[in-house]
């Protein structure tokens, strides 16, 4: 097997501390492990020092003056290029209320001081190994042709295929951008999903023709999503006005035709259940019929005679 002579790549370890003795411990034992370190003093220093090179890992002191370790860590992660950055926090504070700020801001561990260097050394290779998989994990689905993309439990978005990208940019009004945001409806239904095996489904409230499937949790903080373009999810539009139909009523008719519950209509169309049971009470009398079952057969006689 040929040997290849590049040298390896060095870690780049960032330490944010506005403690000297922190910071010369710490660089000396990451320059030991073959890391190369770069050091802050506080929260505003390490965010000039990103903005010119991308850490793979960040230990940051909890309590700083003037921009504190949680808000510096929730600074980092708006960055779309730092957001998969493994951030370990530093803090003599071990109460529990200190240890989930650090974790809501984005951190994905912590430690107490006085550091432990052996402890911390593996807990650096351990999430940089994560790291590693997920970035490989990533660039996978990239050029796999799936229509991926992963939010946060307030429903920002994580990060996304291009596939997911370009499949929605075809939809006007729907953008996924930095600043995409999942309407409060699809953040109760991903709550939802996440406790069932099976995966959920839920449409775009603007794009009834775009459904989001719950692909399951990677992380304490990622949840995968999967979009798909749906067809036939509405009835013919001359059919719906000719039964005097609005255009909702179709699309609830059209979702109970392919058999769906009237929950999972309600979640599928960003509604809440007692919103469908009225669109339905709507459409029986309009339908002169008295079931779902009539309902449903005459929704299903009109798509087929309009296919």
């Amino acid at each position: 097997m040929r040997m290849s002579n590049e040298p390896k790549k060095r870690d780049v370890a960032l330490v944010v501390d506005d403690s000297p003795e922190t910071l010369r411990l710490l660089t000396d034992a990451l320059d030991g492990a073959g890391m190369t370190v770069m050091v802050a003093l506080d929260g505003a220093a390490a965010m000039r020092i990103v903005d010119q090179i991308t850490p793979d890992i960040v230990l940051l002191d909890a309590v700083m003056p003037g921009i504190d370790g949680f808000e510096t860590c929730r600074r980092l992660k708006r960055d779309a290029g730092l957001a998969n950055v493994p951030v370990i926090f530093m803090t003599g504070l071990a109460e529990t209320e200190h240890i989930v700020r650090g974790l809501e801001a984005g951190g994905v561990d912590y430690v107490t001081k006085p550091i432990a260097i052996e402890e911390m050394l593996a807990r650096i290779r351990v999430h940089l190994g994560n790291a590693r998989l997920t970035q490989s994990a990533r660039a996978a689905l990239d050029v796999s042709g799936r229509f991926l993309f992963a939010v946060n439990r307030q429903g920002g978005i994580l990060w996304s295929t291009p596939q997911a990208q370009k499949l929605l940019s075809d939809h006007p009004g729907t953008h996924l951008g930095d600043d995409f945001r999942l309407p409060p409806s699809l953040l109760q239904w991903l709550e939802q999903a996440r406790g069932k095996p099976k995966s959920q489904a839920a449409s775009l409230p603007d794009n009834p023709q775009l459904r989001l499937y719950f692909m399951g949790q990677l992380g304490a903080n990622e949840f995968l999503l999967r979009l798909s373009k749906e067809s036939g999810t509405t009835l013919p539009l001359e059919f719906t006005s000719e039964l005097g139909l609005t255009t909702r009523e179709g699309e609830v008719l059209a979702w109970l035709s392919k058999g769906e519950t009237n929950r999972d209509i309600a979640q599928i169309l960003g509604l809440s259940p007692r919103t469908v049971d009225k669109h339905l009470e709507q459409i029986y009398a309009k339908l002169g019929v008295e079931n779902r079952t009539a309902a449903a057969a005459i929704a299903t006689n009109a798509t087929r005679r309009n296919s």
